[in-house]
């Protein structure tokens, strides 16, 4: 059986950077997503990648806003890797979007609803439509030697945030970000339960903390992030990517930070 990867999306930050180094430090394919301008995502995920195979990437329209281009995706996914033939190894469901209100006063129903489509919408929708390419119990999973560079278990894992934690809240404020990345920790709860009776210990399911990364979502508060705390998107990757391939199915349904510690529910 074929393992391929799913980044979602790739089109800059952590997710175009989470893309390069599955091209680079794993042999298998790599399905990268973005909203707009394929070709130029395409470009920037290759750039100064002289050894790597460029039909290893594809790159897909997902748009977290709209649940009929993560069902198109998934579509033209299972083209290229029919499941009798394929399945999926790792995904990397990486959205975020901000509106730091810091009073109640602040919340602004728009926002607070955009955030929740952009944050924790999309992740389920792609749960909907991405899911069935996992490992089943049934599936004979790669040889290690296929899949060097990635965990020795398929991996669901799904950007969350401190802030999601609600026993570690002690500051407050962040309304609807807060609230959208705990949820964010109990679809991956939820999710998990479910691959442990549908895949065993064949697949399962990790939220993430990236730490502070230097991307436009964090930008207003660089200047407050104490000094060799503000990651750039490759360092990011790196870390996060080491904290994936070291997990194994004790660490499923959790959520766990750039350091490899676990952020309490």
């Amino acid at each position: 059986m074929q393992p391929w990867a799913l980044v979602t999306p790739a089109s800059r930050g952590i997710g175009l950077e989470f893309a390069r180094r599955l091209l680079q430090y794993t042999n298998i394919p790599v399905v990268a997503t973005a909203r707009r301008d394929l070709d130029q995502t395409r470009e920037h995920v290759l750039t100064g990648l002289a050894d790597v195979q460029e039909d290893r990437l594809h790159v897909l329209r997902v748009d977290m806003l709209d649940e009929e281009s993560i069902s198109s995706a998934a579509s033209e996914a299972a083209k290229l890797f029919p499941k009798k033939e394929a399945y999926l190894h790792l995904s990397l469901c990486l959205p975020g979007l901000l509106f730091p209100e810091k009073s109640p006063t602040q919340i602004n129903y728009d926002d607070a609803l955009l955030t929740f489509r952009t944050n924790t919408l999309g992740p389920m929708m792609l749960l909907k439509h991405f899911s069935p390419f996992l490992p089943r119990k049934s599936t004979k999973l790669a040889e290690a030697e296929d899949t060097v560079g990635l965990p020795g278990q398929a991996v669901w894992a799904t950007m969350s945030a401190r802030v999601g934690s609600i026993s570690d809240n002690q500051l407050g404020g962040w309304y609807s970000y807060r609230a959208s990345k705990a949820a964010v920790n109990q679809v991956t709860k939820t999710f998990d339960n479910y691959l442990r009776t549908s895949a065993g210990e064949k697949a399962m399911s990790i939220s993430l903390h990236p730490g502070t990364v230097k991307t436009g979502l964090s930008e207003e508060f660089w200047s407050n992030v104490k000094e060799g705390k503000l990651f750039t998107a490759e360092f990011a990757a790196e870390k996060l990517m080491e904290v994936v391939n070291s997990r194994t199915v004790g660490d499923r349904g959790r959520c766990w930070d750039w350091k490899g510690e676990e952020v309490p529910p």
